[in-house]
Formats: C-alpha cells, structure tokens, sequence
C-alpha cells in the first residue's frame, strides 16, 4: 500500500477532527493503551496548532486521512531531566507529537512511513534528534518506536496524573544527514 505525507493545512482540520476521534472511539472500545479521550486529547484545537506552527503532517491512503503526526521544537519540562543519548540544544531536536494511526490502516505500514519520513525530514532540515514520549502502557507504539530505531532515554512525569497518565517514556534517534551533506562532512 502506498500513502502520501505531506504537510497539513486548515483544509484539513475537519478530516483532522475526524481522524482523532475514530482514533479515540475506536481505543475506548477495545484498549486505551495511549489513554487519549475523545475531544480532550487530541482534539481540533491541537491540529490547528500544528498547523499554524507548520508542523503537522498527514498520511493519506486510498482518499482519506489514515495517520497523523506533529514535529515541534517544543519539547516537554520533563525532558530536562533526562540523560539523552545527545546533549544538544533545543534547535538540534525535533519532537514527535500526536502521533496517530487511523484503525483501518493499523498494521498496514502506515506508522513505520510516517516515521521513516519524519527521520527523513529532520535529516533534511538539520536536526541532529528526533525525540517523542510515550505513555508506558501503550505497548503497540512503544514496539514501534524500538523497532523504527528509537532508543530509550528514561521515564518521567508529565504532569497528567490527575487523568490517569502518570509515567511517560522517553525516546530519542539521531537522523543521519542527507548523502550529499554526508560526502562532504570531515569525519
């Protein structure tokens, strides 16, 4: 199967919308393992941020929305007491969020495209580490991630123990730099 990622736009926002609540329905009935609820997290809100920010991206397949994704150079509180792999500043890093799969297209490649192409794109914008967190318990994204190459930095609080979500994993991987850039770098 084959699918198109590109950066979204406010035309996007209801198929965004949509997108996040079949993902939230589809986990509240069956298992919750990344403790997302329907119009609180993620919500519309949080797509037109990523949008005005430029970050967000949408994978298509077959005409419709089947994942989503946001890279900010934002990263969480929490992430400062972590012992990276790296010790870069914050313009070096990149941040995975809302990273989302459409149920109809789990299990068909979307999530490994998806990340193979935000490694690509940080790689291409100079971004030395692409880092995300995770809920502990989301067990299927966590297999992903380690899979995709991501390596395990710690697990720390963010902060959302009053809805339930208390320990977050932290991942990082280090992109490598476009071949034309690679052939001229001192080593």
């Amino acid at each position: 199967m084959s699918f198109n990622i590109r950066r979204g736009t406010a035309a996007d926002l209801d198929a965004l919308e949509e997108l996040y609540g079949e993902v939230c329905d589809h986990m509240a009935a069956t298992v919750n393992f990344c403790g997302w609820k329907r119009d609180v997290y993620p919500a519309r809100q949080d797509a037109e941020a990523g949008i005005r920010e430029g970050g967000l991206f949408l994978a298509e397949a077959e005409g419709e929305a089947a994942g989503s994704f946001i890279l900010s150079s934002r990263q969480e509180d929490a992430y400062r007491d972590v012992n990276w792999p790296s010790d870069l500043p914050e313009g070096d890093v990149l941040v995975i969020y809302t990273f989302t799969v459409h149920p109809r297209y789990r299990g068909r490649g979307v999530g490994r495209a998806m990340l193979d192409f935000a490694v690509r794109y940080a790689a291409a914008q100079g971004v030395r580490a692409l880092r995300l967190d995770v809920y502990e318990k989301n067990l299927p994204a966590i297999r992903l991630y380690e899979s995709a190459g991501f390596r395990y930095a710690g697990t720390v609080s963010l902060g959302l123990e009053d809805i339930g979500l208390d320990r977050f994993r932290l991942y990082e991987k280090m992109p490598e730099a476009p071949a034309q850039q690679r052939d001229s770098a001192c080593y």
